[in-house]
């Protein structure tokens, strides 16, 4: 069992409260939102104060398959697997309203079928980018499994290859998948440079071009924490015949604060 990193900071910690902030955000975000089998999502991890509604905005938008591989990024810097990509590859992860079932059959055909994968719960252990999910996961659907990752690196070659084999497993599936990228947005700077700088890092997720997003990110400074997964999840989509990737919401942390001078952007995007 995983236990909880940061209930109680970036979400609520009892049962109670974290169920209805995540069914008020929900049902604040469902007026107009149109459910849909996406093949893969993009939304945010940090405090749901911050970034909890665009992150509603997403999940009200899914019709949620039995199966969700959740890619992060690593922010802890602990990585023991070989390749790079951390995997929890069993049991289950607790949160504050249930515990969520990791799928070992789909880990264990992952690891088989990529050797960048490997089990490693120590990079597991205090990173919240897979947490903050799991109370939206559970909202949707309760008997949700998934398959949680942390990836360390950031190269489109490895994005496109574990994306590749990410497609091919759900592919021959016997139950639909969902491939959902945790990511936040660019980090701390004004909000008139960090919109700009958001803006160009989701047009290359709109466009399904991995390879441009990690270009972009590196050209431009784009402080995008998630950029891997997400250009990960972009390789596997477009692999399973994905035609679109729609920004469904957009806001940065100063419309919380007030405070514009240093921001962090957060972005939701449900890919078809």
């Amino acid at each position: 069992m995983r236990p909880p990193a940061v209930s109680g900071r970036f979400y609520p910690g009892t049962r109670a409260e974290l169920a209805r902030t995540v069914e008020d955000l929900l049902a604040a975000a469902r007026p107009g939102a149109h459910p849909a089998g996406a093949r893969g999502a993009v939304a945010p991890h940090a405090g749901y104060v911050y970034s909890g509604m665009t992150a509603a905005h997403v999940f009200a938008r899914l019709r949620l398959p039995p199966v969700v591989v959740v890619l992060a990024p690593n922010h802890t810097g602990v990585c023991h697997a070989p390749g790079g990509a951390s995997l929890w590859e069993a049991g289950a992860f607790a949160t504050p309203v249930g515990d969520v079932p990791v799928d070992d059959a789909f880990a264990t055909a992952l690891v088989d079928a990529s050797p960048l994968v490997a089990s490693d719960h120590d990079a597991h252990r205090a990173e919240h980018a897979v947490e903050v999910q799991l109370p939206f996961l559970l909202a949707l659907r309760p008997d949700v499994r998934i398959v949680p990752l942390i990836l360390a690196w950031d190269g489109w070659d490895d994005c496109r290859a574990l994306g590749e084999a990410l497609a091919a497993l759900a592919r021959r599936w016997t139950e639909p998948v969902l491939l959902l990228a945790s990511s936040d947005l660019n980090h701390y700077e004004p909000a008139a440079v960090n919109e700009l700088k958001d803006a160009r890092a989701l047009a290359a997720v709109a466009a399904l071009d991995g390879a441009e997003l990690l270009g972009r990110c590196r050209r431009e400074h784009i402080t995008m924490c998630g950029r891997a997964p997400v250009a990960t999840v972009l390789a596997a989509t477009q692999a399973l015949g994905a035609t679109r990737a729609d920004v469904v919401d957009y806001r940065h942390s100063g419309w919380v604060t007030g405070d514009e001078s240093q921001v962090v952007g957060y972005g939701g995007v449900v890919i078809l």
